[in-house]
């Protein structure tokens, strides 16, 4: 990450996510600023207009977004894993369509969950099917994170026996999309619930490399998300850790720094431990990332894993240090403690997580060479 994109962020935020917070709103004009910037999705590559960055320059940037607001970071979320997914399954033709709208101002939602579809992918009902020169697309998409800002929607679906995914015009005939309101956590980021009521595409709407088994389409999409929710789950540790280092330097209890009590002095060991853990286990996930290494999935789970839980923790933890002076919305550590929980939940819950590392466990030596 560039000290001038991280200034950019910086300026750009100033001081305002407790007040979006609040309001559950980010302003759309900002929103296309940073997109235009290439910022919301830095992975693409120059040819598209993007920044081309690789992993973990790309995940210090969600870092830090994650650090001021993580509303703002969950849009870049979104918008970067519909990039990814149109740069890894769209021909060159569909990449060339799309890519430079995503890096020039407009707003993309991918849009996989369904109301009997969450952490059970395969579930999938929402279908796409074949007429005449068109596709016509049917089904219920919930929580889709900046949906409610979204000019492209990336929607999976069934498409024959196995799965695809397709690039829908938001306001397309046929396309709802219902703002949630009052969210626990990244209240701006724009979740809302889209409803496709045999919505009429381009054949060329569909990605020409996507028709692959749903499963293996959704955890292939599904990647990006959780290595750049997991990089946004450090950028809240360090956001509490920071907090937390001027609150117990400055505040004196019983005639002394806070610091200074050992029982406090533990809780900013635990946070600084949990920080630099996730840290780590993030930076490990980007090279795989980027040497698209056998273990690049695994390493993404463990990474969304470990920072996840690390930031609902963490966030629990900076809370019982600050106490009160943290205890009012809009406080960075009142949002990290919201938007924590939901870390734990999105791009595949702790459990599911669970179930997919314990089976990578099998296939490895203790020290990480397959068997």
């Amino acid at each position: 990450m560039t000290e001038a994109l991280a200034e950019v962020l910086t300026k750009a935020v100033c001081g305002s996510a407790g007040a979006w917070d609040i309001a559950g709103e980010l302003p759309r004009d900002l929103l296309r600023t940073l997109g235009a910037q290439g910022i919301l999705c830095a992975e693409v590559a120059s040819e598209w207009g993007g920044l081309g960055m690789r992993g973990p320059e790309n995940g210090e940037l969600t870092a830090h977004a994650g650090s001021l607001c993580g509303s703002l970071r969950s849009v870049m979320t979104s918008q970067g894993m519909a990039a990814w997914t149109i740069q890894r399954f769209g021909d060159r033709a569909q990449r060339t369509a799309y890519l430079p709208r995503l890096t020039g101002g407009e707003l993309a939602a991918v849009c996989f969950s369904e109301p009997q579809a969450g952490s059970d992918l395969s579930a999938i009902s929402s279908s796409i099917a074949e007429q005449g020169d068109e596709l016509v697309l049917t089904g219920e998409k919930v929580w889709a994170t900046a949906a409610a800002y979204a000019d492209l929607l990336v929607v999976v679906a069934k498409y024959g026996q196995g799965g695809a995914a397709v690039v829908v015009p938001a306001r397309a005939p046929g396309v709802s999309v219902v703002r949630i309101p009052a969210t626990t956590g990244c209240r701006a980021a724009g979740h809302a619930d889209v409803r496709l009521d045999s919505v009429r595409l381009p054949r060329q709407a569909l990605l020409a490399g996507s028709r692959l088994p749903v499963t293996m389409l959704v955890t292939m999409a599904l990647t990006y998300g959780r290595l750049s929710v997991a990089w946004g789950s450090v950028g809240m540790l360090r956001a509490c850790l920071a907090s937390c280092r001027d609150h117990v330097q400055g505040r004196r209890q019983f005639g002394k720094p806070l610091i200074e009590h050992q029982l406090v002095a533990r809780h900013i060991a635990a946070l600084f431990v949990a920080t630099r853990t996730a840290t780590m286990a993030c930076e490990q996930a980007s090279r795989s990332w980027d040497e698209r290494t056998p273990s690049m999935v695994s390493d993404a789970v463990l990474a969304k894993y470990v920072a996840s839980r690390n930031a609902a923790r963490g966030a629990a933890t900076a809370m019982q240090v600050m106490a009160s002076a943290a205890a009012r919305d809009g406080h960075v550590v009142a949002r990290a403690y919201r938007d924590a929980k939901l870390m734990e939940i999105i791009e595949g819950t702790s459990e599911v997580s669970q179930l997919i590392l314990a089976r990578r466990a099998l296939e490895v030596t203790p020290w990480g060479e397959p068997r």
